[in-house]
């Protein structure tokens, strides 16, 4: 079984401004969530934003997918880092060179910020993987790209949750497994290809989940928080 954390839902904060993600973040408790910020926010509002939300008491999951040359790449890992992120991502498709550079620079200056990498984009399909010229099958280059982050030394990657079974069969226990297109039972799929529920996810091996919609435009957000962490409840009883 994995070692999953306590409160495994890292809730995606796609809003436009910053004025929007803060008001709905007032509704939320620290305590029971995780916050993901994405490119388009991060864009709009620069660092502040996630210099505001941890000092709210959130852990800031900041999403933006570097993958660059190594030197840049491993700069702007850093960068994230010194602006208060708990966790920020790379693509593993920008090789070992790169995420090997990103992990050291971050422990070079004395972070422990936690570094993962993007397998394949959860919106993605076979043929869709087929026309950038992959010739593994999805679930070969997921596999294939998972063993070289943790052989780069990466603390995870994100992935999608149908295939979090395959990769901890063969992954560390404790190296996460973060997977976004999680659906609950009560919401609807979105544009989300591969998804699962919170309670599959985590029986599955999945350690932390990342919940947008599902939260974010509920009309009662901690109460959807609710009963995602009854299913959550569930899953581990």
């Amino acid at each position: 079984m994995s070692l999953h954390p306590e409160n495994p839902v890292i809730v995606a904060l796609d809003y436009a401004d910053a004025a929007q993600a803060l008001a709905f973040v007032d509704q939320l408790e620290p305590g029971r969530c995780q916050l993901k910020v994405g490119k388009e926010l991060f864009t709009r509002s620069g660092p502040a934003i996630v210099e505001t939300l941890t000092k709210k008491g959130f852990n800031v999951f900041l999403d933006l997918k570097f993958h660059d040359i190594p030197n840049t790449t491993a700069q702007a890992v850093l960068a994230a880092a010194d602006c208060g992120a708990w966790m920020v991502n790379v693509h593993a498709s920008g090789g070992r060179p790169m995420m090997e550079e990103s992990v050291k620079r971050l422990r070079d200056n004395g972070h422990n910020t936690l570094l993962i990498a993007v397998t394949v984009l959860t919106s993605m399909n076979e043929q869709q993987l087929k026309e950038t010229g992959v010739n593994y099958s999805l679930r070969e280059q997921v596999l294939h790209l998972a063993s070289l982050t943790e052989q780069s030394g990466l603390d995870g990657v994100v992935c999608s949750a149908q295939e979090a079974l395959m990769l901890r069969e063969v992954l560390p226990l404790d190296f996460k497994l973060v997977t976004p297109g999680i659906r609950p039972s009560f919401a609807e799929k979105g544009d989300q290809m591969r998804i699962v529920t919170p309670a599959q996810a985590l029986k599955d091996g999945s350690d932390y989940l990342v919940i947008g919609r599902p939260i974010t435009k509920a009309e009662d957000p901690m109460q959807a928080l609710a009963l995602i962490e009854a299913e959550i409840r569930a899953a581990r009883s």
